[in-house]
């Protein structure tokens, strides 16, 4: 059983805890990482599958207009999958997916029926990227939207902190 969770990623002067966007989360999340330019990544934990959830993480539209900067929410599914949503206040919201494989598993189907296919998202996060003032290629970013968690490296939340430094916004 892996861990189970979001990863909050937005910029701000002030913790993301305490802002008004996060409110219902505040109490249960810590920061994880943060870097220049003011971003920050901080972790919510959520239990395991069926487990009561610990409240409402918040809304990263929300987030976004409120620190004029692009957001992003990475929920891990017991460390086999990711669920991705990212927001910027001008580029609008995507989602996709980290680790297909095993999201498909958990939704016993097609993942493109619910999540960007990775070439999409790649074109989406390189806007997402360009709006936090970072230029970034598409392929690199496709790379890692298409890659799946290995004996090596069995986190897939791995694979999210390989996405945000290609986002140029969180290096590993």
């Amino acid at each position: 059983m892996g861990y189970w969770g979001y990863y909050v990623v937005g910029r701000s002067e002030r913790p993301l805890a305490e802002l008004d966007a996060l409110a219902g989360a505040a109490g249960g999340m810590r920061l994880r990482t943060s870097a220049a330019g003011g971003w920050q990544v901080w972790e919510y934990p959520s239990g395991d599958e069926g487990a009561e959830d610990a409240g409402d993480v918040g809304n990263m539209n929300t987030l976004a207009l409120e620190t004029g900067a692009p957001a992003l929410f990475g929920y891990v599914m017991g460390s086999d999958c990711v669920v991705v949503e990212a927001a910027g206040p001008e580029s609008g919201a995507w989602t996709t997916c980290l680790a297909r494989g095993a999201m498909a598993e958990y939704l016993g189907g097609d993942v493109e029926d619910y999540f960007l296919e990775p070439r999409d998202a790649a074109e989406r996060a390189v806007a997402w990227a360009a709006e936090a003032g970072r230029v970034v290629a598409g392929q690199p970013l496709a790379d890692v939207l298409t890659s799946e968690p290995g004996p090596a490296d069995p986190l897939a939340e791995n694979i999210l902190f390989r996405l945000l430094d290609r986002l140029g916004v969180v290096p590993l």
